[in-house]
């Protein structure tokens, strides 16, 4: 009988070194599998980065250039205002350049 009683603990040990060999492998696979996952996950972010930065520069480019369109067309504008603005001053100069000279010459010839 106790031949019979080791052989069966031998078979429990055989069955338990089986076992604990199958948790190192599977240890070992999810391991591997973490690693795995870690640098696919690692590419992922990079691609997202990536194509993050594309969109938020072409969402600044589209900002830039309205803003450069806003700031040429009030430019113009002001230009336009400003080019009005002198020749009404060039205007009221030429038509009252002949009164303006009267009045030195009488205040010349008065002195």
């Amino acid at each position: 009988m106790s031949s019979m009683a080791e052989s069966k603990v031998t078979g429990i040990i055989k069955t338990l070194n089986t076992l604990e060999d199958d948790l190192d492998s599977i240890n070992s696979k999810v391991s591997d599998m973490k690693k795995q996952l870690s640098v696919k996950t690692q590419k992922e972010i990079d691609v997202l980065l990536e194509k993050t930065r594309e969109m938020a520069t072409k969402e600044a480019e589209v900002i830039i250039n309205a803003s450069k369109e806003k700031a040429t067309a009030e430019s113009a504008k002001i230009t336009q205002e400003g080019e009005a603005r002198l020749s009404e001053i060039q205007s009221n100069v030429d038509a009252n350049f002949d009164e303006a000279v009267k009045q030195v010459v009488s205040t010349v010839l008065k002195a």
